[in-house]
């Protein structure tokens, strides 16, 4: 046995022995330890490097090992590297207005920022300002939602699995079904339905024997809707176009608040600043995390609206973490801000996006098993299915997910790994979330590993293979 292989048995026996598994995935037959990073690669200890189309869940949108946004962290740790969050520090003010500002630019509307340390953790937070600001507790949120695995993210996020080791809730929001076209909850066509899914949404407010509303006095027991713009575990779900547009209408005329979870699809993932900008309405609190500060440093918050927000509704101590608005994590999510003010991101990210869709559905032509391809910015689904490309395949998913970690890809006489997600309601979809800055290169990498699995696993190839440049 090579020494490599020595230090990585000894390792995970001892992970084996004193680990949590509740703390990380253990998903793969055989875990993976990586050793090193860069741009979007990861290495194991062998030196095999792994093409990376998931970036961290979206946490890494600008690349492993970013020069700019690790120098900011080096320098700030030499400076003021730890400071208690009840005093201030320059980079937590200039990020607030930052996030404040593009806000405005984004949606024409004045808030204030508040931090925390996860995207769970900021969930919390603003539930807890919902409540305050309404005295409700009840919440609309998504069939396929995932807004986080603590107690208060738990009871809006929609897997049972998540709450059912830990007693009964208290409180569970209602979901309702996203519009998943591809697999429409009521069976319908886009082409035909004209938006169903909204006209029942609607019919909830028809009678108070809907258990919703108090038809007397108009009075809507619910006091908030969390939505993802574009679902993230839930499988990249893109909505059709008006849907958040009618939705917000019906909210309105019932005063229940919009609150978006951002927290996958925020600081351009999809193209534009936030995933919300492409449907024309704005929200009422908007959380955010993960890319913030580009996986370095914990960091999250929301944004809410100045008459959620101000200090004399929502004083000092409504909400509080030890590590919120840390210094390390506010410089890193100062210049990953300073980064984004590159005019030529956004045009540099829907040029892969589509690169990246078209490469895709090229290989959807050759093997029946690729049900839904489609893609918005840089979050792309490809759906795996059986051969009539519409029965979930969650087997087929997995040989492919499990057979791209053990690093046995060939890409110019090299041998390469690559890096999947899986989501999606029946665990068939690979959720790929590429790095800002894949080169053309790395994406016809990318075609030929994913032709390489697909091949390996399926008997359904329909034509030859089409180049990709």
């Amino acid at each position: 046995m090579t020494t490599v292989g020595k230090l990585e048995k000894i390792l995970l026996k001892e992970e084996s022995r004193y680990c949590s598994y509740g703390d990380t995935a253990h998903y793969l037959r055989k875990p993976k330890i990586f050793s090193e990073c860069d741009g979007s690669f990861l290495y194991d200890y062998s030196g095999i490097p792994y093409l990376d189309l998931q970036m961290w869940y979206s946490a890494v949108n600008l690349g492993y090992k970013n020069k700019r946004v690790n120098n900011a962290v080096r320098n700030q740790i030499d400076r003021l590297p730890q400071l208690a969050s009840q005093y201030l520090h320059r980079e937590k003010i200039e990020l607030s207005a930052g996030l404040s500002r593009q806000m405005q630019k984004s949606f024409q509307a004045k808030g204030r920022i508040h931090f925390n340390v996860g995207g769970s953790q900021a969930i919390e937070d603003s539930i807890k300002i919902i409540r305050k600001t309404t005295g409700k507790t009840q919440f609309f949120a998504f069939q396929g939602s995932y807004h986080g695995r603590t107690i208060g993210a738990s009871e809006i996020t929609s897997s049972y699995r998540y709450r059912k080791p830990y007693g009964h809730f208290s409180n569970r929001a209602q979901f309702i079904p996203y519009p998943y076209c591809f697999r429409c909850h009521y069976g319908k066509r886009f082409d035909s339905c004209k938006y169903y899914c909204v006209a029942q949404f609607e019919r909830l407010f028809e009678t108070e024997y809907n258990s919703v509303l108090d038809t007397k006095t108009g009075e809507c027991e619910f006091a908030a809707f969390y939505i993802e713009p574009i679902q993230g575990t839930g499988g990249y779900v893109i909505p059709p176009p008006d849907y958040f547009r009618k939705i917000k209408k019906i909210l309105d005329r019932f005063k229940i608040y919009l609150v978006d979870d951002e927290i996958q699809m925020g600081f351009y993932r999809t193209g534009r600043f936030w995933g919300l900008e492409h449907f024309g309405i704005e929200p009422d609190i908007l959380v955010f995390g993960k890319s913030l500060t580009n996986g370095m440093n914990p960091l999250s918050g929301f944004w809410a609206k100045e008459e959620l927000v101000k200090p004399e509704v929502f004083p000092p101590g409504s909400a509080h973490s030890t590590f919120s608005s840390n210094p390390m994590g506010t410089t890193a999510g100062l210049e990953v801000m300073n980064i984004l003010q590159d005019k030529t991101l956004a045009n540099r990210i829907n040029s892969s996006g589509k690169k990246f869709v078209s490469m895709v559905k090229k290989l959807q032509r050759k093997y029946r098993e690729i049900g839904d391809v489609a893609g918005i910015g840089l979050a792309i689904r490809i759906e795996v299915c059986e051969k009539d490309g519409i029965t979930p395949n969650r087997q087929l998913a997995d040989e492919i997910f499990q057979a791209g970690l053990d690093g046995g890809l060939e890409y110019k006489g090299k041998k390469y790994g690559l890096v999947l997600d899986i989501g999606g309601y029946f665990k068939n979809v690979f959720t790929l979330s590429p790095s800002f800055y894949i080169t053309d290169e790395e994406i016809g990498m990318a075609y030929k590993f994913l032709d390489q699995l697909f091949s390996r696993f399926t008997a359904s190839k329909r034509r030859p293979l089409q180049k990709y440049n």
